[in-house]
């Protein structure tokens, strides 16, 4: 089994050193290189490309938001936040995550060296998170190359025919799936809708303990109610519900009843929550009378959730690729022909509304 090479960018040496010291220990990580900027580090990432980067957000000469989002579009690798900003619900941890981020470590402003040697196991586990999320694992060492099954829906709801005694409603329930770029994609979705908007659950990748946050955000800003995502709350007009990080979100249905399932599973699509098994739900309990979207994002989570949909008799959309901060799923999406109708982001909202049959 081959080392997770992992390159840390901070402009503190000691930082550096003790990173170094830390993930060094696991067996299974190796440091490729360290970094003091994020100028150095794009030398070093043109010559060598990691499997996962460590980032500090306040540096010399470039932040590292600013170079997260440039390192997104062009080497699309899996990047752990460390900073003493990384705050829960903190504006520069949204902005990472919106940028790319997919793992978050706050370090605390005095005490650090301390504090990372005594957080060994959560720093080891987030870069291994991390290279999870976007990489395939090897999980043999006589066979290096073999990788862990990429998992479908199935593992999490069997595919099947929608119940057609279901098949008619008066109301729509949107199913939206997003990733890498949604945080802001969503906001400028959410943001455009009226108060009566129709029903919307929504799967944004994100960590755990940080969507509960991001939700309370959107709901200060936009004229839908938003809400993390509880088992058992109902879906309804005027609300945009949305995942818990690290469990699966589900659509289900009790009669004229939409309400969510939260549940526990395996990485499906190498996702928790994934788009996919939200958007084989909605397949499932709602039929054509849902609606899909699928927004920015990396990988291919959706894709085949979407076409399900689609296939089920629901309105499918996808967010074009020039206003997509990554055109991996969407791009993914329309390749298998799962999207009826492409749009840009600021267009998405009004299409949603006239398909949904709700005026602006």
């Amino acid at each position: 089994m081959r080392a997770i090479r992992v390159l840390i960018v901070d402009d503190s040496a000691v930082v550096r050193q003790t990173l170094s010291e830390v993930l060094s220990s696991d067996p299974e990580i190796q440091i490729m290189a360290t970094a003091g900027d994020p100028l150095i580090a794009a030398d070093r990432i043109s010559r060598e490309v990691p499997d996962v980067i460590t980032l500090d957000v306040e540096m010399p000469r470039m932040d590292g938001l600013t170079f997260l989002r440039k390192l997104m579009s062009q080497y699309p690798i899996p990047v752990v936040i460390c900073s003493s900003l990384a705050e829960k619900g903190s504006e520069t941890i949204m902005r990472a995550l919106d940028s790319g981020a997919v793992e978050i470590i706050t370090k605390p402003r005095v005490g650090t060296q301390e504090y990372l040697r005594e957080s060994k196991g959560l720093i080891c586990d987030a870069v291994k998170a991390a290279y999870e999320s976007r990489h395939k694992l090897r999980t043999s060492s006589e066979k290096p190359l073999m990788v862990q099954p990429k998992l479908s829906a199935d593992v999490m709801l069997a595919k099947g025919t929608v119940n057609r005694a279901m098949a008619e409603t008066t109301d729509k329930v949107v199913a939206i799936g997003a990733s890498t770029g949604g945080t802001e994609a969503l906001k400028v979705f959410l943001e455009a809708l009226p108060p009566d908007a129709p029903a919307m659950v929504i799967v944004q990748h994100m960590p755990e303990n940080f969507t509960a946050a991001f939700a309370k955000r959107l709901d200060g800003i936009c004229q839908v109610s938003v809400k993390e995502a509880e088992d058992g709350d109902t879906v309804i007009r005027g609300r945009a519900l949305i995942a818990p990080g690290n469990k699966h979100t589900l659509l289900k249905r009790s009669g004229a009843r939409y309400y969510v399932e939260v549940k526990e599973g395996p990485l499906v699509s190498r996702h928790r929550p994934s788009v996919d098994v939200l958007f084989r739900s909605a397949a499932r309990y709602a039929g054509k009378n849902a609606l899909g979207i699928i927004m920015t994002g990396m990988g291919d989570d959706g894709a085949k959730g979407l076409l399900e949909m689609k296939e089920a008799g629901a309105i499918t959309l996808g967010q074009d690729e020039a206003s997509c901060v990554v055109y991996g799923m969407p791009k993914e999406a329309v390749k298998l022909g799962a999207v009826d109708h492409v749009y840009p982001l600021e267009n998405l909202a009004g299409a949603m509304l006239r398909m949904a049959k709700t005026p602006l």
